[in-house]
């Protein structure tokens, strides 16, 4: 039965909109699926990294979480609000955004700052993974798994970018203005 809920729980934080989805989306929108494709590949594996911190520092951790998480929402939210005004304002025209945009390196540490992310491993490892299964490499193949579903969700964001291109140009002011409102709804949120 807990498999169950741990399935349904990855599948609804991953595969649901958020900071790095909507990223993700933007980055299809307006540089390309192989831009998109390198800052999945950052953000995924920051993904993993974070679930085995969360594993590995997990009994340390519960007396420092709530400092951490206070943090974590106002840097995040400050990031998530720079992030939507610069979908809002993006103008492809410009090769220098592209430089910036959809590498391996900012979906990395976008993951570090997606609070959404960052609760998700803070709370799955404790909460479904470890009350039962405490072995090593136990937790581990659960580490594994889980990323490759965060994998698969950030995929699919890219796919659904790359499928609905041509129509997300046609209306890229206002599908950049959505998105961006999205997000800064994204990071109100986080107070609520």
């Amino acid at each position: 039965m807990y498999l169950t809920s741990l399935f349904i729980y990855c599948f609804i934080v991953t595969f649901t909109p958020g900071p790095t989805n909507i990223v993700i989306l933007s980055t299809v929108n307006n540089f390309g699926t192989k831009k998109a494709m390198r800052y999945t590949f950052g953000a995924t594996i920051a993904f993993g990294f974070l679930l085995v911190i969360s594993a590995l520092l997990n009994t340390m951790l519960i007396t420092v979480v709530p400092k951490i998480l206070l943090v974590m929402q106002i840097i995040g939210s400050f990031y998530m609000f720079y992030l939507a005004y610069q979908i809002y304002k993006m103008d492809t025209s410009k090769t220098t955004a592209e430089k910036h945009t959809g590498t391996f390196l900012s979906g990395f540490l976008m993951q570090f700052l997606n609070p959404k992310v960052v609760l998700f491993t803070m709370t799955v490892i404790p909460s479904y993974v470890m009350p039962h299964y405490q072995e090593a490499s136990e937790v581990s193949m659960s580490v594994i798994a889980i990323t490759f579903v965060g994998f698969l969700a950030f995929v699919t964001w890219v796919a659904f970018g790359t499928i609905f291109k041509k129509f997300l140009q046609k209306h890229k002011k206002s599908v950049n203005g959505i998105m961006a409102l999205f997000l800064a709804l994204a990071a109100i949120m986080i107070w609520i």
